[in-house]
């Protein structure tokens, strides 16, 4: 039986926490902050209560199979799972609008030849099954086994199978979404609608790879699902599920170090000067994090992973509605810019901000949140991991756009809460309150991210920053692939 310090009670955390607990070792976390949960935190006031990480769920596969591997109790005994239908209705800037059913091919074929005219159903429906053959071909060596040692093969190759196209006499294929969109799509709104699913990863279409196709593949193959009383209900069912296992926790426990000897991990240090001693850490904090406790030896990539690029943040806005939600209201709404390349340009090309931006909107038909008669809602967009932004001139944009989905917004709002980037950069320690992006192939293998294991015997990383990447489902594979490295060594390949 060893010792593990686990640093960190984010979802990845907390997913191998369970794991390495039920294989016999004995497990303590190390969180900085006085709760669990990393980004999937709670906002309350005046009987309201808003999620300020995540709001919906895809591939809740991954957690079922944490709960089947850690317990006689099912996901489903502990928390109440639901598909939100539509998966989401979208909002373009021509004004025109479509839910798409959820996790229905045909159906969302007959909803967008209804609302976009006919052959637009078909154009999607055709790149589905090329991002399903771009799916079929990472889907291990990019979610389900630890990153492989030769990872530029995932690096150099591009999956999506792109159609020829010709262009000034030549045939190319689509090498980045926005070139799926345009050479593929050929309409702005299934573009849009393709683009949205990188933006909200703070990915700019333009320079993203195709292979991030495999991003609406995932929602529409295995469906959207809420969580009743939020996704918050989620982390509370993993951190019981831990202390079922008699995992310890120590909250309000600054690590300010990684302690070595021999060549190997022997502990932590904590900011009071306690050590605590251990034979395994499992790191599941951000990279300028882990260089702080590791006074930058642990090399993480090493020239082994290349760098990430800059991330993004989000901002939301949290608004408190009188009166209750409209039956028949769609769960998430995305309202698209009607000025592309002006967002992506503030985005990142670092202009001034100033395009109405795209903006997310969910109403969850579930009356928990909110007291009898009112309704709460969330607003969120991408924005820049900067400090030095007008807040409040972007919430109140953002406010602006949600009208479009909301039209009585106004007239119905009680109050409003802002979260910025700092509100996420506190609860989680990213720099800046980035969020990290899922693993992708191609790209020369920028948006890979560093293998579990360290060059420091002893030391995994596990979370949102090490592979495979960004997501609460990601997050759960990340606990999954450490555990299977601590339990079963360096030869262990992931579940078959």
């Amino acid at each position: 039986m060893a010792r593990i310090a686990v640093i960190g009670a984010g979802m990845g955390a907390l997913a191998a926490a369970a794991r390495l607990a039920v294989a016999g070792h004995r497990v303590a976390v190390y969180e900085r902050t006085d709760t669990y949960g990393g980004a999937l935190r709670r906002f309350e006031r005046d009987g309201f209560s808003f999620d300020t990480g995540p709001g919906l769920l895809p591939l809740p596969a991954v957690y079922r199979d944490l709960f089947v591997k850690t317990g006689k109790e099912p996901l489903e005994a502990c928390v109440e799972l639901v598909q939100a239908d539509p998966s989401s209705r979208h909002v373009f800037a021509d004004g025109t609008a479509v839910s798409l059913p959820n996790a229905s091919r045909a159906g969302v074929v007959a909803a967008l030849d209804e609302a976009l005219g006919a052959g637009a159903g078909a154009r999607w429906g055709d790149f589905l099954v090329r991002a399903r053959e771009a799916w079929d071909r990472t889907r291990r060596p990019l979610l389900e086994e630890p990153l492989w040692p030769n990872w530029r093969v995932l690096a150099e190759r591009e999956p999506y199978p792109a159609v020829p196209h010709k262009r000034l006499l030549r045939t190319r294929r689509a090498g980045t979404l926005a070139e799926i969109g345009a050479w593929e799509l050929r309409d702005p709104r299934l573009a849009a609608l393709l683009e949205s699913h990188a933006l909200a990863w703070g990915l700019d279409p333009r320079t993203a790879p195709a292979s991030a196709a495999v991003l609406p593949y995932m929602e529409h193959a295995f469906g959207t699902w809420y969580v009743r009383g939020g996704l918050r209900e989620l982390a509370r069912a993993v951190y019981e599920r831990c202390l079922a296992r008699r995992v310890e926790f120590h909250f309000g426990a600054d690590v300010t170090g990684v302690l070595e000897k021999d060549g190997r991990v022997s502990g932590i240090e904590l900011a009071d000067g306690a050590v605590a001693e251990a034979d395994v850490v499992v790191a599941g904090v951000a990279p300028g994090t882990l260089d702080r406790l590791t006074a930058g030896q642990v090399l993480r990539g090493g020239g082994e992973v290349p760098p990430q690029p800059a991330a993004a943040a989000r901002l939301t806005v949290l608004l408190a509605l009188r009166g209750s939600r409209p039956e028949g209201t769609a769960h998430r709404t995305v309202v698209h810019t009607p000025d592309r390349e002006a967002e992506l340009d503030a985005l990142f090309s670092a202009a001034a901000p100033g395009a109405e931006p795209t903006v997310t909107v969910l109403r969850p038909d579930d009356p928990r949140p909110a007291p009898e008669g009112h309704e709460a809602v969330t607003l969120s967009t991408v924005v820049p991991a900067r400090p030095d932004l007008p807040w409040d001139d972007l919430a109140a944009r953002v406010i602006a756009v949600a009208g479009r989905a909301v039209p009585d917004l106004r007239d119905r709002l009680l109050w409003h809460e802002v979260r910025t980037p700092a509100d996420i950069a506190e609860s989680t320690g990213a720099e800046g309150g980035a969020v990290p992006v899922p693993a992708l192939a191609a790209a020369g293998g920028r948006l890979l991210h560093p293998s579990g294991t360290t060059r420091v015997p002893g030391l995994f990383t596990v979370g949102g920053w090490a592979h495979p990447g960004g997501g609460l489902p990601h997050a759960g594979m990340s606990g999954a692939l450490v555990a299977g490295l601590i339990v079963e060594g360096p030869d262990f390949r992931g579940s078959q």
